[in-house]
């Protein structure tokens, strides 16, 4: 049985649901890069909060990053996640799915296909 916990968003304070259990369930947020350490973040956040320091420290990673390095990225080895993550792997433009660069660094190589974001070209 899930027993889910309700804590303050340590962002804006607003109520989240915490999945994590003692019997090994998983929350919600598992599916975001584990890129904070403990010291980062006080407790929890909720979505749009984690999605917002995500994107921003992703942001932080990127622009150290070259066509020449990209290939040899941290992402790459961070354990794969299932769903893809409104924000930090993808934006909605017109309709149509706009790949940013987090989702390419995850891949490891270029598409070949010209994308907005690649970090290889």
């Amino acid at each position: 049985m899930n027993s889910i916990k309700i804590k303050n968003c340590s962002t804006c304070g607003t109520p989240t649901n915490c999945g994590d259990t003692p019997e090994g369930s998983k929350c919600w947020c598992s599916n975001f890069p584990p890129i904070f350490t403990l010291f980062e973040v006080i407790n929890c956040l909720c979505s749009c909060c984690l999605t917002t320091a995500c994107s921003s420290k992703i942001d932080e990673y990127v622009a150290t990053l070259s066509c020449e390095n990209a290939t040899n990225n941290k992402a790459k080895d961070l354990p794969k996640t299932i769903e893809l993550i409104e924000g930090l792997d993808y934006y909605l433009e017109n309709g149509n799915y706009v790949f940013k660069d987090w989702f390419h660094l995850k891949r490891s190589d270029c598409c070949t296909n010209g994308c907005r974001y690649c970090p290889y070209q």
